[in-house]
C-alpha cells in the first residue's frame, strides 16, 4: 500500500500546477479495429489504445516497457535484459492472452501454457497496439480468456533511422526506408539492440556476472490497390534473440549465477485479398507464425511450433444503425517438444458479430462464435455489450461474455507427465466475465476518464498436479481499473498533458482462496508529458503494491522514467532517457534483480 499511496500523493502535487489553455487540441476519438466491427474505445468496455507517438513520448524500447501502464496487466519478467516476459490480464495467466502481430497469432504453442514472450518484441516499427481486456472468444477463438493484445505496423513513408548508447554498454539502431500513397505502398526496417546487461540473479543475493542480451528484428510491409474495389496486402516479421540467463545450480537449488543461455527465432506473416462484392466487404487472409527455441543449461531443451491460420472475413451495414460481421477461420498448429514429443492441433471456426444504434443514446453489441477442435469438442462462446450517453458528458457501458481455451500441445500429450497411465483426458478451461464502466469526456474534449469494475471467473483451469496435467483448478479475480487523460494547456510554452491508471486486482485460487501469484493487488501509473517548439519529455511514475511469489512474497516498489527529445531541424532530433531515475533498489519478480540508475542518448533521422 505504502508505494501506490506515495505515487497518489506524488500526483496531487502534480495536478494543481497545471494552468488550462483555451486553443490547447481536443484529445482524439480513438478508433478500435481488434473488436471485428471498428469502435470507439471510450464507449467499449475493457478497450484500450497505445499509439505511436505514445510510444515514442514514453520512449519505451520493447512492449513489456509500455504494457505495465494499461490498468489491469500484469507483465512479469524473469531477469532485466532478455528475461522471459509474460502478461496476466485481469489476473488470468499468461497463456490466457492471445498476441497479434497484423492479426497474425504469435503465441508459442511449444510453451507449456501457450504464452508469448514479450521481452523480444521490440516496438521502432509499431504504429498502434490495441488492448481488448476480458474474454473475447467470440471475436478471436481460443487463449483469448484473459484478453487480446494486438499489435499493428507502421507504412513507412521515406526514411527513418535511429541510434542510441548508454548504460551497460547498450548499443541500439534502427533503419526503416519506404514509400506509401493511396494507390501503393512498400517499406521495410531492420532494428539492433546490443547490451552488457545486468546480473538476472538478483545482485543483493551476491550475483555479480553480467547477462546480456541481443536482439535482432527485421521487416516489410506492402500494400497495393488492383483496383477501387480490390486491395492486396501483407507484412512479413522475423526477430532473433539471444539472452544469457542464470539458473538453479546445485546443490542450493537457488537463483544464482550460472552460463545458461536461451536462443530464440520466430517469424511471423499475413497476406490479404480485400475486395468488395454482392454489397458486402470481404477479406481473405493466410497467417502463419514459427518459433525455435533453444537453452542451454544442466538441463538442455529445444522446442519449435508452428501456426497456420485461414481466414475469411465479410462485413456490410444493413442500415444506416446496423452494421455487421461473418466470417470463418481454420487454424493449424504443431509442436515438438524437448522431450521427443510432438503433436498437432487444429480448429474450425464460425463467427458472427453485429452492432446496433438502437436509439439516439443507445449502442448494442453482440457476437457469437463457434470452436470445433479435432481434439477437444467443440465450444461456443459469446459476448454481449452496450453503451449508454448519459447527460453531462457521461457514458455507461457494460459487457458479459464467455470464453474457453482448449489444452495447449504440452498439455495435450503429457509432457514431463510420470505415474501409472492412463493420463487424464482433458477438457477444454471456460470462463465468464461481467464489467461496468462508467466514462466521462468534457465538453470541449480536453479531459476524459473511465472507472471500470469487473469479476472474471475461469473453469477447468489446467493444472499440473502429482506429474499430471488435469482440470481442477477454479480462480476468480475481481477488480476496479482507473484511467483518465488530459490535454492540460500551456505551460512554458509547451503543450502539458497528462495519463493517469489504477487497476485494483484481488485474483484468488477458488478453492483455496489464495491470492494467486505474481499478481499485484494494486498497480498505478502517471506519466506527465510536455511538448514544445523544440523540446518534449514525458516524465512516468509507476508503483505495485506486494505481491505473492514462489517462495515468498515480492515486496512493492516505486519507480520513474524521464524521456526526453531535442528537435534541431524538421529532420533531426536528439535523444535521452533515464530509466529508474531515483536509483530503487527492487523487483519485478522475486530473486531476480533490476538495473538501477541507467542513462541513454540518442539521434533520430528522418526524410
Amino acid at each position: 500500500m505504502k508505494p501506490v499511496l506515495l505515487a497518489t500523493s506524488a500526483l496531487i502535487a502534480l495536478v494543481p500546477t497545471v494552468v488550462f489553455a483555451e486553443d490547447s487540441d481536443p484529445l482524439p476519438e480513438v478508433v478500435v479495429t481488434a473488436t471485428r466491427l471498428p469502435a470507439i474505445a471510450t464507449r467499449t468496455p475493457g478497450a484500450r489504445v497505445i499509439d505511436s507517438r505514445t510510444i515514442e513520448q514514453r520512449g519505451a524500447v520493447f512492449a513489456a516497457d509500455i504494457l505495465t501502464d494499461v490498468p489491469g496487466l500484469s507483465v512479469v519478467r524473469s531477469g532485466a535484459f532478455g528475461g522471459v516476459a509474460s502478461v496476466r490480464i485481469r489476473g488470468a495467466t499468461p497463456g490466457k492472452t492471445l498476441v497479434l502481430v497484423d492479426g497474425a497469432s504469435v503465441n508459442d504453442a511449444a510453451e507449456i501454457g501457450g504464452a508469448f514472450d514479450f521481452s523480444g518484441l521490440e516496438l521502432g516499427d509499431i504504429d498502434r497496439i490495441e488492448v481488448l481486456s476480458g474474454p473475447q472468444s467470440s471475436l478471436w477463438g481460443s487463449d483469448a480468456i484473459g484478453g487480446v493484445i494486438a499489435f499493428t505496423t507502421r507504412e513507412t513513408d521515406g526514411v527513418r533511422a535511429e541510434a542510441e548508447a548508454g548504460s551497460y554498454n547498450t548499443l541500439r539502431g534502427r533503419l526503416a526506408a519506404g514509400v506509401a500513397n493511396d494507390r501503393y505502398a512498400f517499406g521495410a526496417w531492420v532494428s539492433r539492440f546490443d547490451t552488457d546487461g545486468i546480473s538476472a540473479a538478483d545482485e543483493a543475493d551476491g550475483n555479480r556476472e553480467a547477462d546480456g542480451f541481443e536482439n535482432t528484428t527485421v521487416g516489410a510491409r506492402a500494400r497495393y490497390a488492383v483496383s477501387p474495389d480490390a486491395t492486396i496486402d501483407g507484412s512479413v516479421r522475423w526477430t532473433e534473440n539471444a539472452a544469457d540467463i542464470d539458473g538453479f545450480p546445485a546443490p542450493a537449488f537457488r537463483l544464482a549465477d550460472t552460463f545458461d543461455r536461451t536462443a530464440s527465432e520466430q517469424w511471423s506473416g499475413t497476406a490479404r485479398l480485400r475486395i468488395a462484392a454482392l454489397g458486402l466487404d470481404h477479406q481473405f487472409s493466410v497467417s502463419a507464425s514459427d518459433i525455435t527455441r533453444d537453452t542451454v543449461s544442466s538441463f538442455p531443451s529445444t522446442f519449435e511450433a508452428d501456426r497456420q491460420v485461414y481466414r475469411w472475413l465479410a462485413d456490410g451495414a444493413a442500415t444506416a444503425r446496423l452494421t455487421w460481421a461473418v466470417g470463418a477461420e481454420r487454424e493449424e498448429t504443431s509442436g515438438s517438444l524437448s522431450s521427443g514429443l510432438s503433436d498437432e492441433l487444429g480448429t474450425t471456426s464460425l463467427f458472427a458479430v453485429a452492432s446496433v444504434q438502437a436509439t439516439d443514446r443507445l449502442t448494442l453489441t453482440g457476437g457469437l462464435r463457434r470452436d470445433d477442435t479435432d481434439d477437444f469438442g467443440a465450444e461456443t462462446t459469446g459476448r454481449v455489450s452496450a453503451a449508454f450517453d448519459l447527460d453531462g458528458g457521461f457514458i455507461l457501458s457494460g459487457a458479459w461474455g464467455t470464453g474457453f481455451k482448449a489444452p495447449s500441445i504440452s498439455q495435450s500429450v503429457c509432457d514431463f507427465c510420470y505415474g501409472a497411465t492412463p493420463f487424464p483426458v482433458l477438457t477444454p478451461e471456460t470462463a465468464d466475465s461481467v464489467e461496468v464502466a462508467l466514462g466521462w469526456a468534457s465538453a470541449d474534449g480536453r479531459l476524459d476518464g473511465r472507472a471500470t469494475v469487473y469479476r472474471l471467473n475461469v473453469e477447468d483451469q489446467i493444472s499440473y498436479v502429482s506429474g499430471r496435467y488435469i482440470n481442477i483448478a477454479e480462480t476468480r479475480s475481481d477488480g476496479v481499473e482507473l484511467e483518465g487523460r488530459a490535454a492540460l494547456g500551456t505551460v512554458a510554452g509547451g503543450m502539458l498533458d497528462l495519463t493517469l491508471a489504477y487497476a485494483w486486482t484481488d485474483a484468488r485460487d477458488g478453492t483455496t482462496d489464495a491470492r494467486l501469484l505474481r499478481v499485484p493487488e494494486q498497480a498505478a501509473s502517471a506519466t506527465l508529458g510536455w511538448t514544445g517548439d523544440r523540446l518534449s519529455g514525458a516524465l512516468t511514475v509507476r508503483t505495485e503494491s506486494d505481491q505473492d511469489d514462489s517462495g515468498g512474497v515480492r515486496e512493492g516498489f516505486v519507480t520513474a522514467n524521464l524521456n526526453a527529445a531535442w528537435t534541431l531541424t524538421d529532420q533531426v532530433s536528439l535523444t535521452a532517457r533515464v530509466e529508474n531515475l531515483a536509483d530503487e533498489t527492487y523487483q519485478q519478480v522475486l530473486g531476480y534483480g533490476e538495473p538501477g540508475r541507467s542513462a541513454y542518448v540518442g539521434i533520430r533521422l528522418r526524410y
